[in-house]
C-alpha cells in the first residue's frame, strides 16, 4: 500500500502536530452518545456544505431540489433571473413546508396550509386577508436564506456559517486534477438513490478513508488497482486513488470493465485509467472514473443511523462501448458496497462494547488522523477515550484567550 503524508497548508492551526492526540483514533463513545451526537450536529455538520443536485438538474426558472438533513429541508430553486437561491423549506407564517419530494417546479412558492405566496427569489408577495395581520410587514417576512455555492456545476448549500472555507477552497489542491473532467458539463444519468444503514455517520466516513482495509476486504479493488492504490490527506479533503492493471480480473465484469473500457475524449493519456476518491470535510464523496462521475453523502439520522444519498452523473455518450462498461462499473461497486456494509454494521456493533475505548492509529493512516485531528479542535471533549458526566455540553465552554 502506498501511503502519502499530509501536504502543508496555509491552515496552520490544522497541521498535524497540533494534535496532541494524534496517534489515537476517535473513542468508542463517540459512535453512540446522543448527548455528543447533538453536538456534532451543532459544531460539525450545521456549519457544513452540503451537495443537492447539479445545476442541469434545474435548467429553468421555478425548477427546485430539495434536501432534507438534520431535522432541515432546504429548497434550492432557479429564480426567473437564472440565479439559484437556497432557503428553507419553510413558511413564515404557521411553519408548514411549502414544498413536498425531492425536486419539482413552481411559477411561485404557494403554501399549501393558508396560500401564503413567495416569489422564487424567496420575496413574500402574496398574502389572503392581509389587513387582518397587524404585525406583518411584508419585507421582513420573506424566506429564510440558505448559504448556497456553486461548484464547477454542482449546487451546495449549509445551514450555518461559521467561516469555515468554501467548497472551491477545500478543493482547491486537486483543481488542476479534475479540471479536464469538465463538471459543469455532466448530465444525471440515473435517478437519486437513498439507502439507510444502523451505523454512525463517522463510521462511513471512516471506512471510506480507510487504506488498510482494501487488501483485507475487497479481493476486487485489490485485482483492479494492484499495488498502485494510494492515499493523502488534505486540510479538508481526502484523496484515494488507483489504476487499473493490465492483467485481465478473473472476475467476469472486473475484466470486461478492463476490456472494454472505451478512449474518454475529454480526458488526458494520465486519466484514462485512473479511478480518483475524494472524501470532502465532513461527509460528502465524490468518485471520478473515466466513464462517469459518482457523488454520496452520509447524513445522520440518529447517533447510530445514517442515511446514504447517492447520484450519478456522466458525460453525454450514446456509445453502446459506454454504456456497457457503465453497467459494469455499477455492478463492481455494488459488491465493494456490500462489502463495506459488512464491516462497518459490525465496528459499530463493536463502538457500543465497554470493552473498546480508542485504538490507536498508524502514521500511514494520515486520512483517519486528519479527520480525528478536525473533530477534536471542534469538540476537545472528543479527546476522552470515555464518556464524561452526562450534562457536559452544558456547562459553560471557556473562552479562549484573545
Amino acid at each position: 500500500m502506498m501511503a502519502h503524508r499530509p501536504a502543508e497548508t496555509p491552515w496552520a492551526d490544522l497541521q498535524p502536530e497540533a494534535d496532541p492526540d494524534a496517534d489515537w483514533s476517535l473513542p468508542g463513545w463517540l459512535y453512540t452518545d446522543a448527548e455528543y451526537h447533538d453536538v456534532e450536529v451543532a459544531r460539525v455538520l450545521r456549519p457544513s456544505w452540503q451537495i443537492v443536485c447539479h445545476v442541469s438538474d434545474m435548467p429553468t426558472p421555478g425548477d427546485y431540489h430539495t434536501l432534507d438533513y438534520l431535522g432541515e429541508s432546504v429548497i434550492a430553486v432557479r429564480g426567473d433571473d437564472g440565479q439559484v437561491r437556497a432557503f428553507a423549506n419553510v413558511c413564515r407564517h404557521r411553519a408548514m413546508r411549502l414544498v413536498e419530494g425531492p425536486a419539482g417546479c413552481a411559477k411561485k412558492l404557494v403554501c399549501p396550509y393558508h396560500a401564503w405566496a413567495y416569489e422564487l427569489d424567496g420575496r413574500l408577495t402574496g398574502v389572503p386577508m392581509r389587513g387582518h395581520y397587524p404585525a406583518l410587514d411584508m419585507q421582513q417576512m420573506g424566506l429564510v436564506p440558505v448559504g448556497v455555492e456553486i461548484w464547477n456545476g454542482f449546487v451546495f448549500v449549509r445551514l450555518e456559517d461559521n467561516g469555515g472555507p468554501s467548497v472551491a477552497e477545500m478543493m482547491a489542491p486537486y483543481t488542476p486534477e479534475i479540471a479536464p473532467y469538465h463538471f459543469e458539463d455532466l448530465r444525471a444519468i440515473a435517478p437519486l438513490r437513498t439507502r439507510t444503514r444502523a451505523v454512525n455517520w463517522k463510521n462511513v466516513g471512516d471506512n471510506y478513508s480507510d487504506n488498510l482495509h482494501i487488501p483485507v476486504a475487497h479481493a476486487g479493488l485489490t485485482r483492479l488497482f494492484g499495488k498502485s492504490y494510494a492515499i493523502e490527506a488534505q486540510p479538508y479533503v481526502d484523496k484515494m486513488s488507483g489504476y487499473l492493471a493490465d492483467r485481465p480480473s478473473a472476475d467476469p465484469w472486473e475484466r470486461l470493465y478492463q476490456t472494454h473500457l472505451p478512449p474518454a475524449p475529454h480526458l488526458p493519456d494520465s486519466h484514462q485509467k485512473l479511478w480518483l476518491y475524494y472524501k470532502l470535510w465532513p461527509n460528502m464523496a465524490l468518485d471520478i472514473y473515466p466513464d462517469q462521475v459518482d457523488f454520496m453523502q452520509w447524513l445522520p439520522l440518529s447517533p447510530t443511523t445514517s442515511l446514504l444519498r447517492e447520484m450519478t452523473f456522466a458525460m453525454p455518450d450514446a456509445r453502446r462501448a459506454m454504456k456497457v462498461v457503465r453497467y459494469a462499473n455499477w455492478r463492481i461497486n455494488r459488491t465493494v458496497n456490500a462489502e463495506d456494509t459488512w464491516l462497518i454494521e459490525r465496528v459499530q456493533q463493536g463502538m457500543a462494547s465497554q470493552s473498546y475505548q480508542a485504538g490507536p492509529i498508524g502514521r500511514s493512516e494520515v486520512c483517519l488522523r486528519s479527520f480525528a485531528r478536525k473533530i477534536r479542535e471542534r469538540i476537545p471533549e472528543a479527546r476522552l477515550h470515555r464518556a464524561p458526566p452526562a450534562g457536559w455540553s452544558k456547562k459553560p465552554r471557556p473562552i479562549a484567550p484573545p
